[in-house]
């Protein structure tokens, strides 16, 4: 360290006044620029250019947990995530998102809410009291999937799901279709969603509830 800040610093002022304010001797910083850098630096050197390599193949996507990984099953190269951090740090490389956020709830303005039986419990005494309902995405390398579930908030087991590319009304009753065929429920189960964006889902789910359940 103090032969580098010597080196750092021998353009503007004397080798060796700055070697006797460090408490080195000239001997020694000139006898280190001539050993060239060490074992860890050179490796160092090695395992940055591979680094780089890595972030450019991945679209600068990759952080520094995937590129540890990469270094690891591509090029078998066994070293702590801690290290391929700092040296993404030294190069400047950092992780670069290109995904967009997802909107799942959107109001419609258009219609007036109902009155929520729920009130933001959490609990409930039997199971098929009270189902809950939400959406979310999962970002794949082709686009979005968007995955609808219903819960049973007695047990917190997911009773129905679906899948699809899209966000339209039958994902969501596709998600509660399963749930009903599984579970059974009698009348006066409460299924609570939030304000959704799965407009005119009341009224096309309504016909294969009202036999079984109150929907709301």
């Amino acid at each position: 360290m103090r032969y580098r800040l010597i080196h750092a610093e021998k353009d503007h002022h004397d080798v060796s006044p700055l070697a006797r304010v460090l408490g080195v001797s000239p001997q020694g910083y000139y006898a280190w620029t001539k050993r060239g850098p060490s074992v860890r630096a050179q490796q160092d050197q090695t395992l940055t250019e591979r680094i780089h390599e890595h972030h450019e193949n991945s679209d600068g996507i990759y952080g520094a947990p995937r590129i540890h990984t990469d270094l690891l099953e591509i090029d078998g190269i066994r070293i702590g995530r801690k290290r391929v951090a700092r040296l993404m740090r030294a190069a400047g490389l950092a992780r670069v998102s290109h995904r967009k956020g997802v909107r799942t709830t959107i109001t419609d303005c258009r219609t007036t809410a109902p009155a929520d039986p729920v009130r933001r419990q959490s609990t409930a005494a039997e199971p098929n009291q009270v189902w809950t309902a939400d959406i979310t995405y999962v970002p794949t390398w082709q686009g979005f999937l968007y995955l609808a579930v219903v819960l049973d908030v007695f047990s917190r087991r997911i009773v129905g799901w679906a899948m699809a590319e899209h966000m339209r009304t039958e994902l969501v009753s596709d998600a509660l279709a399963m749930a009903i065929h599984q579970r059974h429920p009698q009348a006066g189960l409460i299924h609570h969603s939030d304000k959704g964006s799965q407009l005119g889902f009341k009224e096309s789910s309504q016909h294969c509830l009202s036999a079984r359940i109150d929907a709301r």
